[in-house]
């Protein structure tokens, strides 16, 4: 059964979430997607206001794939970008 998860990470840059993608198995496929066994992994960035002068990326990443290989992958990769980013 197909899977989706969206989850967006601040603070990290969208080369930098494709070098944790490929981490994890993957292998970039295009310059926005990344695809491993049983999962495919889409990026997009914008510049997100915090506050009145400061600004950061956020990077949002949409997971699809098996259910049952989505759930250690997005945990993993979460746990990196946290240390990277915000």
């Amino acid at each position: 059964m197909a899977t989706r998860v969206e989850r967006s990470f601040r603070g990290i840059s969208e080369r930098l979430a494709i070098r944790y993608l490929t981490n994890l198995g993957g292998e970039q496929v295009d310059d926005d997607t990344v695809a491993g066994e049983d999962w495919t992994a889409t990026l997009s960035s914008e510049q997100v206001g915090i506050g009145p002068s400061l600004k950061l990326t956020e990077v949002t990443v949409v997971f699809e794939g098996d259910e049952d290989r989505l759930e250690p992958l997005v945990d993993d990769f979460a746990q990196k970008a946290m240390r990277a980013g915000g």
